[in-house]
């Protein structure tokens, strides 16, 4: 349902307004009401509806000004005038600020209801792509949390890796953390930080001659055994034969 304010310095034409809109549709409810421009533009400062039906022949500020105003504030608030036969002319200037109709008075319910149809298209498509922008961002903040995540395995190898240490370090929840890595990787976090510590010791035993238990150390294994258990494991064969086989291979 959208939000309509009404904006009629007549109380009873106001109010017929109010009930002739809620007669003709379902879609839109008045929300708000104003009797002049100036209460309807301070209503504007803390509020936003999705449609202003106003008269155009008010008290305190016309409505062409308000208008005027209106459309410093929103650019795309759809407005539909209200005038008397006389007034004709001066309701079309208002269409230079970009109103969606104006209508003349006495109001044809038809017309009426042909307007507020149009008006709604307008506003489901405006949601619709705003929901869909809002999934595209979301999207791109995800992508961007894993890409993040990633880096900072790839950098700290040797350090704490640990769910929470991740976690607190994206500022996200332990859990959630796991849950979007799976999601948009297909892969458990953990499997990913075992494959990343893996290719940088394979790295270290083919490009130098350190020990296996300093490059134990140097991908975040404190203990040498648990390092050629997990090596072992993941690439088929211990530190020392994949060594060897890469020496004899660059013989």
């Amino acid at each position: 349902m959208y939000k309509v304010l009404l904006v009629e310095d007549e109380r009873v034409i106001r109010e017929g307004m109010k009930a002739l809109i809620e007669q003709v549709t379902s879609e839109f409810r008045v929300m708000a009401e104003a009797e002049h421009g100036k209460e309807a533009l301070e209503y504007l400062r803390t509020e936003i509806p999705d449609l202003i039906v106003t008269d155009i022949r008010m008290r305190e500020i016309d409505g062409l000004t308000m208008i005027g105003k209106i459309r410093e504030m929103y650019e795309e608030l759809p407005i539909v005038i209200i005038s008397g036969y006389g007034d004709f002319q001066y309701a079309q200037k208002a269409v230079k600020h970009g109103v969606a109709d104006y209508l003349l008075k006495p109001i044809d319910r038809i017309e009426l209801a042909q307007t507020l149809e149009k008006i709604k298209q307008f506003l489901d498509r405006k949601r619709h792509l705003t929901a869909k922008t809002g999934q595209d961002d979301a999207a791109k903040d995800e992508r961007h949390i894993i890409r993040k995540v990633k880096e900072y395995i790839q950098n700290h190898a040797d350090g704490d890796l640990r769910l929470q240490t991740l976690a607190d370090v994206i500022h996200l929840h332990p859990i959630y953390l796991s849950q979007l890595f799976k999601q948009e990787t297909g892969e458990n976090l953990s499997d990913y930080v075992t494959s990343v510590r893996m290719n940088r010791a394979k790295q270290l035993l083919r490009e130098t001659s350190l020990k296996v238990y300093d490059i134990s150390r140097l991908v975040g294994y404190q203990s040498p055994k648990h390092f050629m258990l997990i090596f072992k494991k993941e690439v088929g064969m211990t530190p020392g034969s994949y060594r060897d086989r890469a020496v004899s291979e660059d013989l």
